[in-house]
């Protein structure tokens, strides 16, 4: 293989972003050059430039949105202009054969046309989020206006684009429908984990602070991430159910975490629920296999119910049952793995949690039932395999283009 590639992602810094790290090291691999523009991190990624394993990165300064609609379009407006930036910065270098866009926001259409206007370079749009989706799922008041904008968007975004990777059937049906997308050109290639990152290690009991149990949660914490509701289900719990014997970690950060915070404090149950924040994979490793259940809360809401969730595969590569609220995909991807409760039900969802500490026989065949599904059809090798063989095909349609 050969050709360069360019990712522009706008929501995490790389490799912070393991979706986007995983796809460039694949490619790198595969014989490509990759070179990766996305904006700094917080507390890691801050270095302007750097190259590793084979990925060179380039990196802006960005503050994420706060205030609202308006601060989303200070955020999109000073990253667009960063990702032009130093996308033309790197086509001065040489040339770009595809951009590869990854969303949120969908706005990177600009780049890509940027750069077939200067040199023919195709466009790849990677579909992580439903941005119109997002929008109206994330904002109670201003959600509809984002929604319309978003959709004209997005709309653009599947114009603009050669080809598109989608995370799952559902989003690939959207792609194809909403946005007007030959089925063919429409691939998926699931967001899975790496196993050689989610190892099991000795349980340590220590971590259960003289509980029967452990509960946890790990992923990130935004308005719509649904920690809350799991909030309000561990109250639940203990003071209509009794059951005062499970820990639980909240593992992550995000622009709610402060909010969450409060609010266990606000219901009483900090002496049972412990914050830790972004965690290094030690200690992930360590707390998933102490864990008796883990806690995937996403509320029922239009982004929600036909989205991947990765804490929902990462439970399964550590064969950890689940329960879950009941989503479409979150069905789709954990099966067997889970307990569902009636979306958005947080009674029934502490009952689930009880249902499943009551039963250890059963925790240990959703456990491995879990396992055996990803080692099988989830894990980050077959979603490499689906990625390297979409690049070559996305390679041999623009050989074939430019020899007529």
């Amino acid at each position: 293989m050969s050709g360069h590639i360019l990712i522009l992602v706008e929501n995490l810094s790389v490799p912070f972003d393991r979706r986007v790290w995983q796809e460039s090291r694949a490619l790198v691999d595969a014989g490509y050059k990759v070179t990766v523009i996305c904006p700094k991190g917080t507390k890691q990624d801050q270095e302007p430039e750097a190259t590793i394993e084979g990925v060179r990165i380039l990196r802006y300064p960005l503050k994420p949105a706060t205030g609202g609609p308006l601060g989303y379009l200070r955020e999109y407006s000073l990253a667009l202009w960063h990702t032009i930036r130093l996308a033309l910065k790197v086509r001065r270098e040489g040339p770009i054969d595809v951009v590869h866009a990854c969303n949120p926001p969908d706005l990177l259409f600009v780049v890509a046309l940027i750069l077939r206007v200067l040199g023919g370079t195709r466009s790849v749009f990677d579909q992580h989020d439903l941005v119109p989706e997002l929008y109206l799922s994330r904002f109670e008041s201003g959600g509809k206006i984002l929604f319309t904008f978003a959709t004209l968007v997005e709309r653009i975004t599947f114009a603009v684009a050669d080809a598109v990777i989608s995370t799952n059937e559902s989003y690939r049906r959207v792609a194809i429908s909403r946005g007007k997308m030959a089925p063919e050109k429409v691939t998926v290639v699931r967001s899975a984990p790496d196993l050689s990152r989610f190892v099991q290690r000795e349980p340590d009991p220590s971590l259960k602070r003289g509980k029967d149990f452990l509960g946890a949660y790990v992923g990130v914490m935004g308005p719509q991430d649904g920690v809350d509701y799991a909030l309000r289900a561990i109250a639940h719990l203990r003071n209509e159910l009794g059951r005062t014997d499970t820990h639980f970690i909240f593992m992550g950060g995000g622009d709610a975490f402060d909010e969450m915070v409060a609010l266990s404090q606000a219901l009483g149950i900090t002496d049972i629920v412990e914050f830790t924040g972004r965690v290094p994979d030690e200690f992930l490793q360590r707390c998933l296999s102490s864990a008796d259940i883990c806690l995937s809360p996403d509320p029922k809401n239009p982004l929600n119910d036909v989205s991947t969730m990765n804490k929902v595969v990462e439970y399964m590569a550590m064969a950890r049952p689940m329960v879950s609220f009941e989503l479409t995909e979150a069905r789709v991807s954990a099966g067997d793995a889970a307990v569902y409760a009636p979306a958005n039900d947080e009674a029934k969802f502490a009952e689930g949690i009880v249902e499943l500490l009551d039963d250890p026989e059963r925790r240990k065949r959703m456990g491995e039932y879990g396992r055996d599904r990803v080692e099988q059809e989830l894990s980050w090798s077959t979603s490499r395999v689906n990625l390297v063989e979409f690049y070559g095909r996305v390679f041999a349609t623009s050989v074939k283009r430019r020899s007529k």
